[in-house]
């Protein structure tokens, strides 16, 4: 099955993980590519102009109802969680937390593995809590590909060894490996 989306989920060090592995993804990377970042919620989110300088795909913050283009990183807005719709647009909810976090990763995971199923990757990386564990594991169930930022190199690897282990066909890579392999998935 061929790769038709990319979801992350990042939270403490995250903002230093996606700094090196966004701007790695070449200009014509050919599907979206939704981020979810445990953000503070009554801040103006600066992630988008941040990623906005040193990407060659156009980043945005996602909008309620927008149909996903291929070739764009979604971040999620501050205080929302953010969802795939099965006809492809993004939703947005206000819905209560979850893993004390919103947005949550877990949420945009499992939307995304229902929207995507097989031609779905789910990558976790840096964090301090267990999000993105469940949401990892209902990508492999969904026949998509998880991968992990290796516990070693993440700046908290709480949340990479409970990704690990809730979705035992999860690979941990370093953040290189993670930009070469989506590479690969998209020229294959």
């Amino acid at each position: 099955m061929s790769l038709r989306a990319v979801v992350i989920g990042a939270s403490a060090g995250g903002v230093q993980a996606l700094s090196q592995l966004l701007p790695g993804l070449s200009a014509g990377f050919p599907v979206p590519v939704m981020v979810v970042v445990h953000v503070p919620p009554r801040k103006a989110n600066a992630l988008v102009d941040l990623f906005a300088q040193k990407c060659r795909l156009p980043v945005k913050e996602a909008e309620d109802k927008e149909p996903l283009v291929p070739g764009t990183i979604y971040f999620a807005p501050p205080d929302y969680h953010l969802l795939v719709e099965t006809e492809r647009t993004l939703a947005l909810s206000s819905d209560e937390t979850v893993n004390h976090s919103r947005p949550a990763i877990d949420v945009l995971f499992e939307t995304a593995a229902d929207a995507f199923g097989p031609g779905l990757v789910g990558i976790v990386l840096t964090g301090a809590n267990h999000d993105g564990a469940r949401g990892l594991k209902a990508v492999c169930e969904a026949g998509g590909t998880a991968l992990v930022q290796d516990p070693a190199t993440a700046e908290v690897a709480t949340m990479p060894e409970a990704a690990l282990a809730a979705c035992s066909a999860a690979r941990a890579m370093k953040l290189d490996e993670i930009e070469r392999s989506l590479e690969a998935m998209v020229r294959s």
